[in-house]
């Protein structure tokens, strides 16, 4: 127990006790503070004053509430300074919340020891030194009540002082993220085209806001089409900014590229991404990366960097898994990627999803996986892409809920 266990006064023992115990009721422990700590870690004092005001108004209502548990006699200097030491202590422990490391819990719970020793060594000092007096019952019992209720008003408008403003900053960044949703929508728009040669559906949809899956499609000055995934590990608008840039140099590569042959143009845009990528992320940050180059021959070229394993469905077979182990995009400097080709009958599908997909988890924390996405494909083999798509996604989501970017690519030879 925090507090004095024999104080020199008998009207500062409960003081300490009741006021030790409401503060760790408050939560200097609260196992749920961790997100909270980092918010306001960097939230700016002129947004926080009036939460410590209304704090400290709130905790002095315990040195109060100690007068009124012996009948208001404490003398009314003696009555304040017990109300603002409460007050200041929990103003101490609010500050560590928002400001330091959790051990300096530990470190001011032992200085409250010595504190109200002294506090209550001193009092009866200044007592008998400045002739004060205890009240009478009826009136200081009268002036804690009063002033319990002045605390409680003036510590309710503070709060609602601070939650007014939490909510405007609240409502800022709502329409930040909405304005953010909205370039989101810009930069990954579903995809639907069809050639002479195939069909081609792609989809995203972020976990949040923003997400930092990408499905594109590039048509090429020969006639050929690029059409690829890439996943940002990680989501967000971090991962978000970043699929952006990857976008914009994926683009501007396939330019560089459009002159290559169908075999060298995924592997040229993969090690363009991979020297590109390192100058504008976080160290930690890469991408995975699925494309396909269509032409209008029966062969394609198919490229995969550290991606989840692309399935090959042909009529009337089960789906078989296409794989090519290679470094993630961005991640290490190194070259030599390369591309793998299949050929195509027409019906034949190919099925390219992130591992928002593959991964999606029940409650027994089971994967969804590709056996359950070859399962999905084998039933709606024969529905128009987009009906696929929302199939897919559909029993992942029923599977388990969806907690990162989900991005499908689908490619059909007609």
């Amino acid at each position: 127990m925090w507090g004095i266990s024999h104080p020199p006064s008998r009207f500062l023992r409960p003081s300490a006790i009741v006021l030790a115990m409401s503060v760790r009721a408050k939560g200097p422990w609260n196992k749920r503070r961790g997100q909270e700590c980092r918010y306001y870690h960097t939230v700016p004092f002129r947004r926080l004053w009036p939460l410590f005001g209304a704090v400290f108004c709130l905790f002095c209502i315990v040195g109060l509430f100690v007068d009124l548990m012996f009948l208001g006699r404490l003398p009314y200097a003696v009555l304040a300074a017990t109300a603002i030491a409460s007050g200041l202590v929990a103003l101490m422990y609010l500050y560590v919340s928002v400001r330091l490391k959790a051990y300096f819990f530990l470190i001011i719970s032992a200085l409250q020891v010595p504190f109200w020793i002294a506090f209550a060594y001193f009092t009866p000092t200044a007592i008998q030194r400045y002739h004060l007096r205890e009240n009478t019952p009826e009136t200081g019992v009268r002036v804690a009540a009063i002033a319990v209720l002045l605390l409680v008003i003036t510590s309710y408008f503070l709060f609602i002082r601070f939650l007014r403003g939490e909510g405007r900053e609240s409502v800022r960044i709502r329409n930040e993220l909405e304005l953010a949703h909205g370039i989101q929508k810009t930069l990954v728009p579903p995809i639907s085209l069809r050639t002479g040669q195939f069909e081609i559906y792609g989809r995203s949809d972020p976990s949040d806001k923003v997400g930092g899956d990408l499905v594109d499609v590039v048509q090429l000055s020969d006639g050929s089409v690029v059409v690829y995934l890439a996943d940002i590990a990680g989501h967000g608008l971090q991962a978000g900014i970043l699929m952006g840039m990857l976008k914009t140099a994926a683009r501007t590569a396939l330019l560089d590229t459009a002159t290559a042959g169908p075999s060298q143009v995924l592997p040229t845009l993969m090690e363009r991404l991979n020297q590109v990528l390192p100058g504008v992320k976080e160290p930690q940050m890469y991408a995975t990366f699925a494309g396909f180059c269509l032409t209008d021959h029966d062969s394609i070229q198919y490229a995969l960097a550290a991606h989840p394993p692309l399935l090959l469905y042909r009529s009337h077979c089960s789906p078989e898994q296409l794989s090519c182990v290679q470094f993630p995009l961005g991640l290490l400097p190194v070259d030599g990627f390369s591309a793998q080709s299949t050929i195509l009958d027409s019906g034949d599908l190919l099925i390219a999803v992130t591992d928002g997909v593959c991964e999606a988890c029940n409650h027994l924390d089971e994967e969804f996986g590709l056996e359950r996405l070859q399962a999905v494909v084998t039933d709606h083999a024969g529905d128009p892409l987009p009906a696929l798509g929302d199939a897919i996604l559909h029993a992942a989501r029923t599977f388990g809920k969806q907690t990162d970017d989900q991005t499908l690519l689908l490619v059909r030879k007609l």
